[in-house]
Formats: C-alpha cells, sequence, structure tokens
C-alpha cells in the first residue's frame, strides 16, 4: 500500500463556488479564468472517479496556484469553505489538507477546521507563514505542506512555464526561507515542500560558499516531496538529505507519481514509511 501526499480533485460544491464569482479566479463552464494567465481549459474528468487502486491513503490538497488563500477574507471564505466541505466528504482513501485566508490570518478558524479532521495545513509557498497558524499546528502535532502559490506567465511564454520557472523558484525561496527563519521559532514543526522544494537542497555547496552553512545537517522535520520529478532527481535529493525525509506525492491528475528508481527498500521508506512519519502516522506490521 501507498500514501500520496499531493493530489487535487474539485468537488461538485468547489466548481460551484468557483461558477459563482464574477471575477478571476473563476470558472466559466469548465474554462477557468485567472489573473495574469491565459484561458485555461479543465478537462472535468479529471475531478471524477479516480482510481485509487493500491493506495492507502490520498492526500487532496487546495490548488493554491487560483490565488484563494489571498483573496480578501469575504471573497477567500466561501471558496475555503467549499473546498472543506467537499473534501471532507471524499470517500477512503482520501484525506485532506485544510487551506486558510492569509489576507487576514484567522488561527482560531483554522483551529476549528483542523479540528473537523484534516491532515494538516497547506500554504501557498508566496504566503509569510504567519507563527500564529503554525502554532495551531504544532500544538495539535500537524504537519504544514508548502505548494506552489500564483504565478503569471509573461505573454507568449509557453504553457509549461509556470511550473518550470515560477513554482521552482517559490520553492526554492521558501526552502531556505523556512531554515533560516521559521525553523529557530518553531523547531517542532514538521513541514513538507511539494516537487523537491524546487530542488533547492542541491544548491548546499552555493549556500556554504555564500557564507551560509547547513551541508551535511540534515533536518530531520523538513520532508521534501517528488511531484513532477523521477529518478535522476530523486537520487541527487537522497544523496544530499538521505532517504528518510524523501515523501511520495503524485500532483495528480496533472503527473503520477514517479518510480524513486532506487530499489524496493528505499521504495517503501518513500512510499510508506516517510509519509506516515510526516503526518504522525503509527508504522504497521504486515
Amino acid at each position: 500500500m501507498t500514501i500520496d501526499v499531493h493530489q487535487h480533485l474539485w468537488t461538485s460544491g468547489f466548481v460551484s463556488a468557483l461558477r459563482g464569482r464574477t471575477s478571476s479566479p473563476r470558472l466559466d463552464g469548465w474554462t477557468l479564468i485567472l489573473d495574469g494567465e491565459p484561458p485555461y481549459q479543465v478537462n472535468p474528468a479529471d475531478h471524477d472517479e479516480r482510481d485509487t487502486t493500491g493506495l492507502e491513503l490520498a492526500l487532496v490538497s487546495l490548488s493554491s496556484p487560483l490565488g484563494i488563500e489571498f483573496l480578501p477574507p469575504e471573497e477567500s471564505w466561501p471558496l475555503l469553505d467549499a473546498y472543506h466541505d467537499g473534501a471532507l466528504g471524499l470517500p477512503e482513501p482520501f484525506r485532506a489538507w485544510a487551506s486558510t485566508c492569509h489576507s487576514e490570518v484567522d488561527p482560531d478558524r483554522l483551529a476549528k477546521d483542523l479540528d473537523r479532521g484534516f491532515a494538516g495545513l497547506q500554504i501557498p509557498a508566496t504566503a509569510v507563514p504567519d507563527d500564529r497558524l503554525l502554532e495551531v499546528l504544532t500544538d495539535r502535532d500537524l504537519p504544514l505542506f508548502v505548494h506552489p502559490g500564483p504565478a503569471a506567465s509573461a505573454p507568449g511564454t509557453p504553457a509549461w512555464w509556470p511550473a518550470l520557472v515560477p513554482y521552482v523558484q517559490q520553492m526554492h525561496a521558501s526552502w531556505h526561507h523556512f531554515h533560516a527563519v521559521v525553523r529557530p521559532r518553531h523547531p517542532r514543526l514538521r513541514v513538507c515542500f511539494a516537487l523537491l522544494a524546487g530542488l533547492a537542497p542541491l544548491h548546499s555547496e552555493r549556500l556554504i560558499a555564500r557564507g551560509g552553512t547547513g551541508r551535511g545537517l540534515v533536518d530531520p522535520g523538513f520532508y521534501v516531496e517528488t511531484s513532477s520529478y523521477g529518478p535522476r532527481a530523486i537520487d541527487a535529493i537522497v544523496r544530499e538529505l538521505g532517504i528518510d525525509v524523501v515523501v511520495n506525492g503524485s500532483d495528480a491528475p496533472y503527473a503520477v507519481a514517479p518510480d524513486p528508481g532506487l530499489g524496493e527498500a528505499a521504495g517503501h521508506a518513500i512510499r510508506v514509511t516517510n509519509p506516515r512519519r510526516l503526518l504522525g502516522r503509527k508504522e504497521t506490521r504486515t
């Protein structure tokens, strides 16, 4: 059985909430309208029933590039509530990351949402982590998932540009910010960075050359998730950080979970043991 910590699935209530808006982010039928990006044709089948064969757990997350978390609270919360209600209604093996409004932080509301049964909190990499939100997480011994945020593209850039340039840059910046600023204030916080943190861990030699520290000092509470990368990138990250902080994620329906290509024991660690540790779930014996 496998754990997938990174999937996207829009429920009917969330779709209706997006269709009910007159400004971006919004859906016009199945056409997604975002500021700074060309209209995107959503495939309805991507958010229909999904094959979960072999999955012990699949964690659904809000699509942070939509920018919902940064809307004014009177616009953000109806969309977040629709996402939360729909995600909590999904059948097993689905669970979900909670999301929250960042334009007006409400730690009490986050606490109530988490207590409904969410696995932890997701924030966009473009958000400045608010200490009050992180304290709510650590009080509950729940993890944080850092996901790429909004990424407008310049006219004429190819469709893959946001995923290869802004998303990677955002994750790279978030990795270093958490190490330099957040970790000293929140020593017990467990964090998972999507898409292998934009491969930021591989820049440790340059970090040291410019006055930083940290090569060989792996933070066991900072995990990296594999979505959209394959064996070469995963192997490089394992060589830098070790196997114990790499966790499986697919970014479905936009990608599939990679085969780490590192052998059976490493595959089990990435797909089962490490995700359980991230989520605070006990290892089960078979």
